[in-house]
């Protein structure tokens, strides 16, 4: 684990030290729009017991980098490992995504729930962090991360993925110490997971508020903003060129950008609702931004998508007074798994040969 940094270009921007060229990684990099991933998924049996299995968990983290220039590996898992082992009992329905056989909907249910123990209960992440990090040799940083505060209590208390989340806006409305609750045990848990992480070796780490954009402003200033910061606040990653950035990525956050920049996070991430160049401006250099590109630009020609890359690129400069210093090139959300392999390449490599001229 010792490996010396062969490319720290990912871990410079978010210290928004200058780069040779702008670093990219992909949100679901490690994913089904690769048939090595389908291949590995076939033999593993299962999603779940692929991201269980460190083996298998780094075989996949590393299969984008075999094909693309990437500038960073993210670990393979789920954000719902944190309420899965706090007894919700998480599974998957093809087609349907993720659910839980034990969603918590009351002030009781709430109660009863503890934070896991990080090397017993989440071993096999912590055990695939090693892993990953020992075969990586210093190749790229390795970015650990885990579901926001509130997304996560989306899932356990919906059961599942939701189309309007009525049951927990409801909560939010009707017992919303209930909430907080949860809200606050889930910021205990997330906390130790990334510290946990960290230790094991990963050397970023993100928060996916994947469903912060589908609450009011004064809900979500009430029910996520406050956990988030609490996360950037609390997380303990050291200090000067060795501190561990913290990267807050959330869909639908634009209208947050001066609070998100002021949370105590070295990176935000922002979805593809808002120009590069306005979010520079708004968060005036206080972080690295990531991001923005919309991921269904991958469905388009070479050429249109190698359009979009330049245009992204430059609006961050022109809001950022001319450089390219403190942006992590990303999609605005993850990848989806009928996108072609070949156009993820084009994405990559323009990045790299566009934002070093």
């Amino acid at each position: 684990m010792s490996a010396v940094l062969k490319n720290d270009r990912f871990l410079r921007a978010l210290r928004r030290e200058p780069v040779d060229r702008t670093p990219v990684w992909l949100m679901r990099q490690a994913g089904r729009y690769l048939p090595e991933y389908r291949a590995s998924r076939k033999a593993a049996g299962s999603f779940l017991a692929m991201a269980k299995n460190p083996d298998f968990a780094c075989e996949v983290t590393l299969q984008p980098l075999a094909r693309f220039d990437l500038d960073a590996a993210i670990l393979f898992s789920d954000i719902l490992t944190i309420p899965d082992a706090m007894g919700l009992d998480l599974y998957f329905v093809e087609g349907e995504g993720p659910k839980f056989r034990h969603p918590v909907r009351d002030a009781a249910s709430i109660a009863k729930l503890g934070v896991p123990d990080m090397e017993t209960d989440l071993r096999y992440v912590m055990d695939a962090v090693r892993t990953i990090r020992r075969e990586l040799d210093g190749r790229v940083p390795l970015i650990g991360f885990s579901g926001s505060p509130w997304t996560l209590a989306c899932y356990m208390v919906e059961g599942g993925g939701s189309k309007d989340f009525a049951r927990i806006k409801a909560m939010a409305l009707n017992d919303p110490k209930a909430l907080h609750a949860l809200l606050s045990v889930n910021t205990d848990a997330v906390i130790a997971y990334l510290a946990a992480q960290r230790a094991a070796g990963a050397q970023a780490l993100q928060v996916f508020d994947t469903w912060g954009g589908v609450l009011s402003p004064a809900m979500y200033r009430e029910f996520s903003l406050p956990y988030l910061t609490r996360i950037a606040q609390e997380l303990q990653r050291g200090d000067g060129a060795g501190r561990t950035p913290l990267i807050l990525f959330g869909k639908g956050n634009a209208a947050y950008l001066d609070e998100l920049s002021r949370s105590g996070a070295e990176g935000v991430g922002v979805d593809w609702l808002i120009e590069l160049g306005d979010a520079a401006r708004r968060t005036e250099g206080r972080v690295a931004l990531q991001g923005n590109l919309d991921p269904t630009t991958l469905y388009g020609a070479p050429d249109a998508i190698r359009a979009q890359v330049r245009h992204a690129l430059d609006s961050y400069a022109h809001g950022n007074g001319g450089s390219r210093d403190g942006h992590v090139f990303n999609l605005g959300h993850g990848m989806s798994p009928d996108m072609n392999p070949d156009h993820v390449g084009v994405l990559v490599d323009e990045v790299h040969a566009y934002s070093a001229r």
